[in-house]
């Protein structure tokens, strides 16, 4: 895994509840310690033989230039789907999506590259999610939302129908959508305003 901290944990928890083996974690700032046993190294070249890498960088930026670096470098890029994720049939996950534990992406959804659905998200039927997007833990989006590139949708944050969040927009922990969302934009709140 590219990443060693927090969000590494949680991919660590999805890769190995699915039966995979993680060899070992990459970081730009090594720790001295190893973590969950395993040996955190400063060059993916370092790690034992694999068959390719899962980026787990909470931070959207970050997460992006790793991953177009990884890409570019022609390394696999693998995703990671938890066991007790629900994802319904015509569902379509780009290259290195991250889905965790509890999360329910409906019918006829797409999640772009590199994108994330956090720990009991839910996306229902004809979502779209942009590439590098993040809906952390307990978002709920209505059916025909979209999440444009880059998007963080902070805890909790609740969508209504046919809601569109701009590229690189950021929502509030439990923010309320009722209406769309500028891209660049921050907006906080219950019904969510621009900050």
């Amino acid at each position: 895994m590219y990443g060693a901290g927090g969000h590494a944990k949680v991919v660590w928890d999805i890769l190995t509840a699915a039966g995979d083996a993680v060899v070992g974690f990459v970081s730009d700032a090594p720790a001295a310690q190893p973590l969950l046993g395993l040996p955190v190294v400063a060059a993916r070249e370092a790690l034992p033989p694999h068959d390719g890498v899962v980026v787990a960088i909470g931070d959207n930026a970050a997460r992006r230039r790793v991953f177009e670096a990884l890409r570019a470098a022609g390394v696999p890029l693998l995703t990671a789907i938890h066991p007790r994720a629900v994802v319904a049939g015509r569902v379509t996950l780009g290259e290195g999506v991250m889905v965790a534990a509890g999360a329910v992406i409906n019918l006829d959804t797409e999640v772009g590259a590199n994108a994330i659905v956090n720990t009991g998200a839910t996306l229902d039927h004809d979502n779209r999610l942009g590439a590098h997007a993040h809906v952390a833990p307990g978002c709920h989006l209505a059916g025909g939302v979209t999440v444009e590139e880059g998007a963080f949708l902070g805890v909790g944050t609740v969508a209504i129908p046919g809601i569109r969040v701009g590229a690189w927009a950021r929502t509030g922990a439990g923010a309320v959508l009722v209406r769309d969302v500028a891209a660049d934009s921050l907006v906080v709140g219950v019904p969510a305003r621009s900050r």
